[in-house]
């Protein structure tokens, strides 16, 4: 029967969890920093953009891992925070990367 349950024992998934947890934590950090230098870009005036774009692609990076980890290694996974994180990065990485080929593009004439 398929909803029956199974008699396995359960795994300790306590290594995948830690780590499935840092990840997410790091990448919602690394998001929501991005989304304040967007927000106020006068924050990080030389170099601004590209430091978006790194956050923005550290923070899809981490947040995919954080879901891998957990889909993979942990049982009750509930993945609502590494997706929220995924999104923040995806923004970021999507209003960065218009004032990045703004700036490439007033560079080239």
């Amino acid at each position: 029967m398929p909803s029956a349950r199974s008699n396995k024992p359960s795994r300790d998934d306590s290594e995948a969890r830690r780590a499935m947890r840092l990840s997410t934590w790091f990448a919602l950090g690394a998001g929501a920093l991005g989304v304040v230098l967007i927000a106020w870009p006068h924050l990080l005036p030389a170099g601004g953009p590209w430091v978006q774009l790194a956050l923005g692609a550290m923070t899809l990076f981490l947040a995919f891992r954080a879901r891998a980890i957990g889909t993979r290694g942990v049982e009750d996974y509930d993945g609502r925070l590494s997706l929220l994180a995924a999104m923040a990065g995806f923004a970021i990485l999507f209003f960065a990367g218009g004032e990045a080929f703004r700036l490439l593009a007033a560079l080239g004439g």
